[in-house]
């Protein structure tokens, strides 16, 4: 099973660039359009085009609508031949998601949409998509397989660093420490939310809001599909008998704990990559790219300190190894660097072949956006009078 996992992830993974690519290099019947102007038949009301031949939704799929799209397919796929004790309600769940999912995405790219109803449902098809399906990973991880690695993550750890994080700053547990580090793990939810939900309505830099974009989508559905490959509980069970020092705080501990269980954390095996770990990480690192804009120029240094103390409360608080946190930062950084040049590259060979762009913003106009070349003139010289 382990190895079937292992090959439809790069099966999948593989897919979703190839698809990316097919799709840019496959010349469109749509007719040319400016992509920093509403797309005709996008506008409300609007006769342009009409009668001109008619792209399929397939055809308009961006690669980050592929790359979310395979995840929702996969998880549905593992937990339909999944025998977990949780496969049904699952699979009753996933089924909504990923109807409510395609419906969304549908009518975001069809090109008889409204742009502002289209605009909408593309804001709610993707990160809708994922965020349900983070919710229900205590349903959806148990149903797909019951085998955990914690004992060969640890292993992993000693062999190749010689400690592991839990158990060498035992030591150092005290009720004010634990307060320290659970205030920072605990704002992880905060420093999400106040990056994707102001940018997904108010942004209005494409070029910002689909490098975000891409990088979110792809670090939450790589990082949760390889759950399923990797799963496991942390070592908070694992080396329970091990710990003499009890995690104990007035505050912010009772919130965090209280937060997992909220999401039936004991049997939620999402430990490798840890998510805590990639998606502040990347945040930060594409916070200092836009430094030189508002409000990045302000919040990367925030950002820099508040993640280095996400990172290390994820292992101090027991709920990750180090190899988990090792693979969150690479997933983080391969979000970041294929960030920075795939969804510039995608726009560019949209705009050649007439498609919308991946992101328009849900009001006003881009004002980082190149001006659309003027069409061409007869040659003439520029000293003419």
């Amino acid at each position: 099973m382990s190895l079937v996992v292992a090959i439809l992830l790069s099966v999948a993974l593989g897919a979703v660039f190839l698809l990316g690519r097919w799709i840019a290099r496959t010349p469109s019947t749509r007719p040319r359009r400016s992509l920093h102007l509403v797309p005709p038949s996008h506008a409300e009301g609007s006769q342009a085009g009409a009668g001109s031949p008619r792209t399929s939704v397939l055809g308009a799929l961006a690669l980050q609508d592929w790359l979310v799209s395979i995840y929702m397919v996969l998880l549905w796929l593992f937990v339909a031949q999944g025998e977990g004790p949780r496969r049904d309600p699952a699979l009753g769940w996933l089924t909504v998601d990923v109807v409510a999912f395609f419906v969304l995405l549908a009518v975001a790219r069809a090109r008889s949409t409204p742009t502002r109803v289209a605009n909408v449902a593309y804001r709610l098809a993707l990160p809708g998509a994922i965020i349900s399906t983070f919710t229900q990973l205590h349903m959806i991880l148990p149903s797909i397989r019951a085998a955990t690695f914690d004992a060969e993550i640890y292993a992993l750890d000693k062999r190749l660093f010689g400690f592991e994080p839990a158990e060498a700053w035992d030591r150092f547990v005290t009720p004010a420490t634990t307060e320290w580090f659970a205030f920072f793990y605990y704002l992880y939810f905060g420093i999400v939310l106040v990056h994707i939900l102001p940018m997904a309505i108010f942004e209005r830099r494409m070029k910002v809001l689909r490098e975000l974009s891409w990088g979110i989508f792809f670090v939450f559905c790589v990082g949760q599909l390889v759950y399923v490959a990797v799963p496991g509980f942390g070592p908070y069970r694992l080396l329970e008998s091990r710990l003499a020092h009890p995690l104990e705080g007035p505050i912010f501990w009772p919130l965090v704990s209280e937060t997992v269980a909220s999401f039936d954390g004991a049997h939620r095996t999402d430990i490798f990559p840890s998510l805590h770990t990639a998606v502040p990480t990347f945040l930060t690192l594409f916070s200092f790219r836009h430094r030189k804009l508002s409000p990045f120029r302000y919040t990367w240094p925030v950002m820099g300190f508040v993640t280095v103390n996400i990172i290390l409360a994820t292992m101090f608080l027991r709920w990750h190894y180090l190899l988990d946190v090792i693979a969150g930062i690479t997933l983080a950084t391969t979000a970041f660097v294929t960030a920075r040049f795939l969804p510039a590259r995608e726009d560019e060979a949209r705009r050649s072949l007439g498609d919308a762009p991946i992101w328009s913003p849900l009001y006003g106009s881009d004002p980082l956006a190149e001006e659309e070349p003027a069409p061409a003139a007869p040659a003439y010289s520029s000293t003419q009078p």
